[in-house]
């Protein structure tokens, strides 16, 4: 049978695809020209750079770099580090399974408002949490747990959100590895630690690569968890850009924007990398 020609494949994607990156292509224009001074809501547009100078010399614009890496990063690394065990625990079906499977899957069904409010009643000064440490002798009084400095509470949110996205990647990528490759490698003496270091990993280190990428980016601009359950002390670069937007400082609210793709392409690029690199001995 006769292939069609590339530019007729082209053709048939383009309604759906073509229109998609035409949307996404002029929104990343009008933020990278308005970073420099074009497309200006106030006063004269034109070349400058005047925008990225005043933005980045700040100190506050260093701080909300360093810890939304920080938020993005140890989000992503815990919650594939946790969803791995549970894909391999539910690798073959047993009896309950899929109740244990729909009860892990259902924070992807929770709007992440909500949640935040629902762990804020949680952890609050009089909430369940403080109470039962209390009613334990943990605690002498009630303490203040909401908005801690070490963000602790925000990545657990974090976690608990994003962790079924890569469960949902991680499942399909382990149930797809042979029971004899594994049994093999058990019959030459390799134990658990083993098995999963130089077979499991290697063998699913794509799914890994995908939900470690798709939750960093998502951690990393997020804005809902921040401005709820985060640091009091500390901005993310969405609240930094948000808090320029509310001054109609449009400009640097763009630049701050520009940079938080240019940091979630860079980051993507390096999680990536670095899970290529540690397994890439492995999988020879």
């Amino acid at each position: 049978m006769r292939q069609p020609a590339p530019w007729k494949l082209a053709l048939l994607l383009f309604p759906g695809l073509g229109l998609i990156l035409i949307f996404i292509g002029a929104v990343i224009y009008i933020a990278v020209a308005q970073s420099f001074g074009y497309y200006n809501l106030q006063g004269e547009s034109g070349w400058t750079l005047e925008f990225w100078e005043r933005t980045v010399g700040r100190r506050a614009y260093e701080r909300s770099v360093s810890y939304s890496l920080y938020v993005g990063i140890v989000s992503a690394v815990l919650s594939v580090a946790l969803a791995y065990p549970l894909a391999l625990w539910l690798r073959k079906p047993f009896k309950g399974s899929l109740t244990v499977s729909a009860i892990l899957k259902a924070p992807l069904l929770i709007h992440g408002i909500v949640a935040a409010f629902l762990f804020l009643n949680v952890i609050s000064y009089h909430g369940i949490l403080n109470q039962f440490l209390v009613s334990l002798g943990v605690f002498d009084g009630p303490r203040r747990l909401q908005n801690d400095d070490n963000a602790i509470g925000l990545l657990i949110m974090q976690v608990w959100k994003n962790m079924p996205i890569a469960l949902l990647l991680l499942t399909g990528a382990v149930q797809a590895i042979s029971d004899d490759v594994l049994r093999a490698a058990r019959d030459l003496g390799a134990g658990v630690w083993a098995r999963f270091r130089k077979i499991i990993a290697p063998l699913s280190v794509s799914a890994m690569q995908a939900s470690l990428i798709i939750i960093f980016i998502g951690a990393l601009a997020d804005f809902t968890f921040q401005t709820t359950i985060g640091p009091t002390n500390r901005q993310s670069m969405a609240q930094y850009m948000d808090w320029f937007k509310e001054r109609a400082r449009w400009n640097e609210a763009a630049v701050v924007g520009v940079t938080l793709m240019v940091l979630s392409l860079l980051g993507s690029i390096g999680l990536a990398g670095a899970a290529q690199l540690i397994f890439r001995g492995r999988r020879k």
